[in-house]
């Protein structure tokens, strides 16, 4: 071990926090029941109150999202293309632990998966009828000249910025733990800025607020996906009790599917990584390329490939600008970054912590430049594919006027069931509707079960099995979290408390970068 940084957490060695730091554990729970005690007994308070902060945090930061973020992206190319890119996480002999195959289903499953399914037809559907070109009248909404920035800002939420928002945290994380042997936790990544302080009650600050900000960003993530699995369970069975007269999913039907996600989550996070999540994430990324594979067969396979290919161009020649342009908070464009592109930065760092360590826990004996490239060039590729080729699809079908208006009419998270039926006939759509009710389903397993062993691992100072009773816990704290803000706003509650909860962790971010290069750079 290096003994220039001594970082250690204290957990206990007896009773019910056995293996956890208490301090970490007991102050994040008395965080998160505030948020639910408020959201359950004021709930229209709460709303309000997440509301106003939201904006002022909007009004204050929409510039320093955007650097931020471009930046963590110019952080991970520079560490991947420059000599450190060699350094192996781990020692020279360390190999990695799991097959290029099972490492890539795991961190496109717990990165990316859910909000795929979401959005891959929702955005570009969106963008569609309205982008910041749309608004500064430059293209016609819903016309064919806007699939060029439909694509382009579909491209630009799932692409590098976002992925480079987790790698950013991941190989901080990975390189200080496996390089001098410490705590794979958040306060590692500090250890050359604020060395052996670390040890006492700022580590336990950046550690908690790195919990509360992954519980807010899963949230997120199964609040999303609660929707479209009951959208998509009503597809199929007709149950009109699972639907308000608007076409959006009842409170009833959205604590039932919330219940029934987080109890085989918690199931398969008791597992482990190398039994439940590897498992799922197997048949994840099995069934995510069947479903290309029927829009590949049956989809508008020509507009597609030209929309990616063309869209990937586009997406490259305005990435400088896509990185760096800041409008107006006040202006309309500016309403549409934040309700876009901010919110999505924002949930990719909430989401961080949790996905960077997970990155982190299943990469060590992977170099920083196969980590880098990876985990975020080749996620970005496959992100772009579901986008063209999903997303043109529902495109095309709106454009050559066979879905008439069909799948833009409905809510986002039906146009994946309306689209495959207006692409299928009724039978193979029925099949294929089941089939990504199961996707959605494992997806949301996936994310949520990875979450609560990440929560543990924070909480126990880098162990990553500290017991399987507090995984049960966090597993109903992550349930009654979501199922109280849905109660006090819905998914926009959730949504505004994640915004919230990102912004201390952002800053924490910027410094495990500092603090990354400044160690790397000690030997040159």
């Amino acid at each position: 071990m290096n003994t220039d940084y001594q970082i250690n957490v204290n957990t206990s060695d007896s009773g019910f926090y056995k293996g956890l730091n208490p301090i970490i554990t007991i102050t994040s729970k008395v965080v998160i029941a505030a948020l639910v005690i408020m959201a359950i007994v004021f709930p229209d308070k709460a709303a309000e109150l997440l509301g106003s902060i939201n904006s002022v945090l909007l009004a204050t930061f929409n510039s320093y999202y955007i650097f931020s973020v471009s930046l963590f992206l110019i952080f991970c190319i520079g560490m991947a293309v420059s000599p450190i890119g060699k350094v192996r996480l781990g020692s020279e002999n360390d190999r990695p632990e799991f097959s290029n195959f099972s490492w890539f289903a795991m961190m496109f499953g717990a990165g990316m998966g859910i909000g795929l399914m979401f959005y891959s037809i929702g955005e570009p559907m969106y963008h569609f009828a309205g982008n910041p070109e749309v608004i500064a009248g430059t293209v016609a909404a819903n016309s064919p000249s806007t699939v060029e920035s439909a694509i382009r800002f579909s491209f630009l939420h799932w692409g590098l910025h976002a992925w480079g928002i987790y790698v950013a945290v991941g190989l901080a994380m990975a390189y200080f733990a496996y390089k001098y042997n410490m705590p794979l936790t958040i306060r590692t990544t500090l250890a050359p800025l604020f060395g052996d302080r670390l040890n006492g009650a700022l580590g336990n600050v950046v550690d908690i607020v790195a919990v509360v900000a992954t519980v807010l960003g899963v949230s997120t993530t199964v609040g999303t996906g609660v929707l479209q699995l009951v959208s998509g369970v009503e597809s199929l069975t007709g149950a009109t009790w699972l639907l308000d007269g608007d076409g959006t999913p009842t409170g009833t039907a959205m604590l039932v599917a919330l219940g029934a996600v987080m109890g085989l989550s918690t199931l398969s996070a008791v597992t482990g990584v190398g039994k439940g999540v590897k498992w799922l994430s197997n048949i994840n990324l099995t069934l995510s390329f069947i479903l290309l594979f029927v829009f590949i067969a049956f989809g508008s396979i020509t507009f597609a490939t030209n929309t990616y290919f063309h869209g990937l161009l586009d997406y490259v020649v305005n990435l400088p600008a896509l990185s760096f342009t800041v409008w107006d908070q006040e202006s309309a464009l500016g309403k549409w970054q934040s309700g876009w592109t901010i919110y999505y930065w924002a949930w990719w760092i909430a989401f961080a912590p949790f996905v960077g360590l997970f990155l982190a826990r299943i990469s060590k004996g992977r170099t920083v430049r196969q980590f880098v490239l990876g985990a975020m060039i080749i996620p970005t590729l496959m992100c772009f594919v579901w986008f063209a080729l999903l997303g043109g699809t529902a495109l095309d079908l709106e454009l050559n006027g066979n879905a008439n208006g069909a799948i833009s009419g409905v809510s986002i998270e039906s146009q994946m069931f309306v689209t495959l039926q207006q692409l299928l006939s009724p039978e193979l759509a029925q099949i294929m509707s089941a089939m990504v009710v199961v996707l959605i389903l494992t997806y949301l397993i996936t994310s949520a079960d990875s979450g609560v062993l990440v929560l543990n691992t924070i909480m126990a100072g880098g162990d990553s099995n500290p017991g399987t009773n507090h995984r049960v816990i966090w597993g109903a704290l992550l349930t009654i979290v979501v199922g109280s803000l849905m109660f006090a706003g819905g998914l926009g509650a959730i949504q505004k408390a994640m915004i919230i909860g990102a912004l201390p962790f952002s800053l924490i971010m910027v410094l495990m970068c500092v603090s990354t290069i400044r160690d790397a750079l000690k030997g040159y």
